[in-house]
């Protein structure tokens, strides 16, 4: 499919874009080009074929949330051990402001 530079003045006015006449006559050689080719694609016969989201399929590779109990020393070691609390609450920065 060739376009003519009034098409691509068209798509550059819908893009809200100002092309010179040098990059209008470029930018219509080029997406006619890409038209060209995406014509030759949906010339492939696809049947039977099954869309994909991925080329490769996708895992999730996360772990179990499971709780590890710690020993009662583990645990006084830790609450000594960090910088600000109140009682056996640990004090963080805020992660939402």
């Amino acid at each position: 499919m060739s376009l003519t530079k009034q098409q691509v003045e068209h798509i550059a006015n819908l893009a809200r874009l100002e092309l010179s006449e040098e990059e209008k006559a470029r930018f219509e050689k080029q997406l006619s080009g890409i038209l060209d080719y995406v014509s030759q694609l949906s010339q492939v016969a696809t049947e039977g074929v099954e869309p994909l989201s991925h080329v490769s399929p996708v895992v999730n590779a996360w772990r179990a949330d499971e709780v590890v109990a710690c020993t009662a020393d583990e645990r006084e070691r830790l609450l000594e051990a960090f910088p600000e609390r109140d009682g056996d609450l640990l004090k963080v920065k805020a992660v939402f402001s």
